[in-house]
């Protein structure tokens, strides 16, 4: 009998539209408060300063009200969301290009911040969760866009924290577990199988890894971490050994090791 065919997850909209609002009102609070010389240092991103990081995240919402903006296309074919992780590396030149030019071109920061918030608030709530985007990787649906929004905001809200010791932005529990549970579906695409068992307590538990498939009891191939841990794994800011070494992951079972897997986007 052949094995199951693994549900797609699906996501409410309604709390996805609540969650990325929340997250960007938690990071334009931080912002606000960031001194010249804290937006002058230096980030894990390369050479992003602060600043830069800060100015980047407002384009999170900006690209939505951008595809608003726009006609709804037609006749294109639709990138499926858990497509969505893998398409962004090939836009890395191109995000760091529009990064520069957008710190060059907004000095003010909550000028900045305040004008992207209205933008976004005046045209989503008239827009349909169907409604087709065309995006920077792709046309996706509003409600499928509004989930990677949620992992450009958690993500660069951890690249904030780490930039800027002391700062603690804070998650929005909705957009961390939908961050989350993104990514982890995403190595199970990856890495179809049902072998290893990865678990992402409180949001996210996946099958993945081909070999035999797991059926009852304990998983003889388990993975375990946090969310912030699962995410900096998943997107490269931290490596798979040293995720073990610092015990903020565990791993058991032959089949556990996801370092050759990992990260999934960048």
């Amino acid at each position: 009998m052949p094995p199951a065919k693994k549900r797609t997850r699906t996501y409410d909209p309604a709390k996805t539209r609540a969650a990325v609002l929340a997250q960007f009102g938690n990071v334009r609070e931080a912002v606000r408060g960031l001194t010249p010389e804290q937006l002058a240092g230096p980030t894990r991103l390369g050479d992003w300063t602060v600043r830069e990081l800060a100015g980047h995240l407002t384009m999170a919402l900006e690209a939505v009200s951008r595809g608003l903006d726009k006609d709804e296309p037609a006749g294109q074919p639709r990138l499926a969301l858990l497509d969505w992780p893998f398409t962004t590396a090939a836009r890395a030149d191109e995000v760091d290009d529009d990064v520069h030019a957008l710190a060059a071109a907004e000095p003010v920061l909550d000028a900045l911040y305040e004008r992207t918030l209205a933008r976004f608030t005046e045209r989503l709530p008239g827009a349909g969760d169907g409604r087709l985007l065309v995006t920077r990787v792709g046309v996706m649906t509003l409600a499928d866009y509004l989930v990677t929004r949620t992992v450009e905001l958690v993500v660069h809200t951890d690249d904030l924290n780490a930039a800027v010791p002391g700062l603690d932005v804070p998650y929005d529990r909705q957009a961390l577990a939908a961050c989350t549970r993104l990514l982890a579906d995403a190595l199970a695409a990856k890495a179809p199988g049902a072998s290893t068992e990865v678990r992402v307590p409180p949001y996210a538990v996946v099958q993945c890894v081909e070999g035999p498939r797991h059926t009852r009891g304990t998983p003889p191939n388990v993975v375990e971490t946090g969310p912030l841990t699962w995410i900096r794994l998943a997107t490269g800011r931290m490596e798979w050994k040293a995720a073990l070494d610092e015990a903020k992951a565990s791993a058991s079972g032959e089949r556990a090791d996801l370092g050759g897997l990992l990260p999934l986007m960048r």
